[in-house]
């Protein structure tokens, strides 16, 4: 991309060793998780005790990391762009903010959405709705959730948070703030379109298992491939209708 000719190369290859680090680390960790996870009858499980504080915050940091993982390959390019205008600006002489606070903010979304994921699966726990893979145990829960995913991939908001995420420059010229603090809060607000964007996809993660490594990068993909393809939003639209019949097969075959 020419937009990138204001960043020298070893910036560029500095920035992406750094996400591309942080996301390897990431899917250590699960693939850890999963490697330690007990084993009865030939399924992996993760024990479970009860939900006290610990557990809360183990699972929280699960989902959290996880969710840095799965999210970071797809951000990659907004934040080599954004690197790429704090280069210019600097050079102009003005006073700019390193790009971890920009990093941060996104990922502040993120961990503000594993929170909310963490309450989920302690409530569908407590209602033994979840298996221990923790996979929706319930034919209809699942049914419902695959539905409301497909639906929402065409709706119009749906739309509108998924072209911020996809025009990294038209995003970063209309919302620039300079200084730490400016970074920070452009973070968050892509990281806001972002979650707009993915929250309903990141729920399917209790339909094909929360701990199934290849589920998790399925959905991956989805997510990168959707914001960085030229099609990206018509297959979107595709996998959504795919999405309901699935929904649609789980309800009537588990009824």
């Amino acid at each position: 991309m020419s937009f990138f000719k204001n960043l020298p190369q070893r910036d560029i290859l500095a920035i992406s060793v750094s996400l591309f680090g942080v996301t390897l680390l990431s899917w250590v960790y699960l693939v850890s998780i999963v490697a330690t996870m007990d084993t009865e009858g030939g399924m992996k499980s993760i024990p479970s005790p009860e939900w006290d504080a610990t557990y809360f915050l183990m699972m929280f940091l699960m989902w959290a990391i996880m969710m840095v993982g799965m999210m970071m390959p797809s951000i990659t390019p907004t934040v080599l762009i954004y690197a790429a205008v704090l280069k210019k600006s600097a050079r102009q002489g003005m006073h700019v903010a390193p790009v971890s606070a920009f990093v941060f903010g996104y990922l502040v979304m993120w961990f503000l959405f594993s929170m909310v994921a963490t309450l989920a699966q302690w409530g569908l726990d407590t209602l033994s709705l979840l298996s221990p893979m923790m996979v929706a145990k319930s034919g209809t829960l699942a049914a419902i959730l695959l539905v409301t995913a497909g639906i929402y991939q065409w709706l119009p908001v749906k739309e509108r948070c998924l072209v911020h995420c996809r025009s990294p420059i038209q995003f970063i010229s209309r919302h620039w703030r300079s200084g730490n603090l400016g970074a920070f809060q452009m973070g968050v607000h892509h990281g806001s379109f972002c979650l707009g964007c993915c929250w309903l996809i990141m729920s399917l993660l209790f339909v094909g298992g929360v701990m199934n490594l290849i589920w998790i990068g399925i959905l991956t993909l989805f997510v990168l491939l959707e914001k960085l393809l030229p099609y990206g939003p018509k297959g979107g639209r595709f996998l959504g209708a795919v999405m309901i019949t699935a929904g649609i097969f789980f309800y009537f075959k588990m009824s």
